[in-house]
């Protein structure tokens, strides 16, 4: 079986390390990869967002089944093309990945179908989203929100107006987001702490894949400014089995249906964001794909050859049995590089990775990293996801800071409290009652 994973990140060097684990490095392809998926896949130079370079290559090194790694593929319709030339790909179409490339088209599915999430307003101009702002109709903090794609920055957590009014200009007039910004979504501010909700979907079924709780802050505790994600880990201790099934019944199901209902089915990677509330799971976010740093913590969970379910959820036929995930616990620290979130400083060669990858039960994930000169070097604001395994939280998290401890380059910044949620989380759930 010949794979292609397109995208160049943590997320698709995590798929990439799976599928070659399953079918052998020589029959795994990435495009345009990075030299950390080199070592796992054949790195072939296509831009993913030309469907007909992405298909070429296809047909030209027989590939059975591809992998859409990030969103913006998915956006162009990469998946459109694909299912026109009958070609198998793991992915939704441009119209279903609406539910992650508009915030505003994903808040008004949801209010049609009875998806529970947070109450909003969406807004066109910038008066518009500062009247309805000084309203108070949604009350304070007030949630701000880019409408498109904004690389996991667009949302700001207003406490009072005069930030509120900050937000919307710079989304909405400054265009700090581009085109994304053009509209924006109020919301109100629900409490409770987060989880992430992975499911693989065939259009009609889903089978679940895990949870996990990301750290969005830059800094330990939750402080600072909203990044792409700066460490996950996985299983969530907050997801029983009733609150799980309560998940699936109240949200994911009502998804595919309506999805199919409006004529789009959805097909590929689902990812929920939630908000446990107190009157129960909320979705923040929906993604159309994997997470990152999440796919680098629950993808080697799963406890069975992952391919085989991958090709039955392109061709439409998943299964009704649930999918085995192992008793274990991943935590992942993502590595990056000196003034993300709002810069990258990039060209800094990185060492230690020999030695970090040596370690047992760690792996260390390439996201902004690439060669030169026979060096290593950052190329982007997240730069590496180094994972522990192990039965225990408290033992992952050991060897994922072990790991880290090996590695090593010039404006290197990290949270030193990745996975310390699952261990409170742990010592709650002992406490008598």
């Amino acid at each position: 079986m010949n794979v292609l994973v397109i995208g160049s990140g943590g997320r698709e060097h995590a798929l990439a390390a799976r599928c070659a684990a399953e079918v052998g490095p020589a029959s795994v392809l990435a495009a345009p990869g990075n030299p950390g998926i080199a070592r796992v896949a054949r790195l072939i130079d296509v831009d993913p967002l030309s469907a007909e370079a992405v298909l070429a290559l296809v047909d030209r090194e027989r590939v059975d089944l591809t992998i859409v790694g990030p969103e913006l593929p998915l956006s162009v319709g990469l998946v459109d093309r694909f299912h026109a030339a009958g070609r198998a790909i793991v992915g939704p179409t441009r119209a279903a990945a609406g539910l992650e490339t508009s915030k505003a088209f994903a808040k008004a599915f949801m209010h049609r179908h009875g998806v529970p999430t947070a109450r909003f307003l969406t807004c066109h101009t910038h008066r518009e989203a500062l009247d309805m702002a000084k309203s108070a109709i949604l009350g304070f903090p007030l949630v701000i929100k880019a409408d498109g794609l904004a690389a996991g920055k667009g949302v700001v957590i207003a406490s009072e107006m005069e930030s509120a009014e900050r937000a919307i200009r710079e989304a909405m007039v400054e265009q700090r987001f581009g085109s994304a910004g053009a509209r924006v979504v109020l919301e109100e501010c629900l409490t409770g702490p987060e989880v992430s909700f992975f499911a693989l979907c065939d259009g009609i079924r889903a089978l679940t894949l895990g949870t996990a709780q990301d750290h969005k802050r830059i800094f330990d505790n939750d402080e600072g400014p909203n990044t792409g994600g700066m460490g996950a880990f996985a299983p969530s201790r907050l997801v029983t089995a009733g609150l799980h099934d309560r998940i699936v019944r109240e949200i994911v199901c009502p998804v595919l249906a309506g999805m199919s209902a409006e004529g789009h089915p959805f097909s590929g990677f689902l990812y929920v964001g939630l908000m446990l509330t107190p009157d129960g799971p909320k979705v923040i976010e929906f993604n159309v794909r994997l997470g990152d740093p999440e796919a680098q913590v629950i993808l080697s969970l799963v406890d069975e050859p992952l391919l085989p379910l991958l090709m039955a959820a392109a061709e439409g036929r998943l299964r009704a049995a649930p999918v085995r995930l192992a008793a274990e616990t991943r935590v992942g620290v993502v590595l990056a590089s000196r003034g993300y979130p709002e810069r990258s400083d990039v060209g800094r060669v990185i060492l230690g990775l020999e030695a970090a990858a040596r370690l047992s039960n760690v792996s260390v994930f390439h996201a902004g990293t690439s060669l030169r000169e026979g060096h290593i070097v950052t190329a982007g604001g997240r730069v590496l996801t180094v994972v522990g395994g192990a039965r225990t939280y408290d033992e992952a998290i050991r060897r994922a800071y072990e790991g880290v401890d090996l590695v090593s380059f010039d404006g290197m910044q990290y949270r030193r409290d990745i996975g310390r949620k699952a261990l409170l989380a742990g010592e709650r759930a002992a406490q008598p009652s």
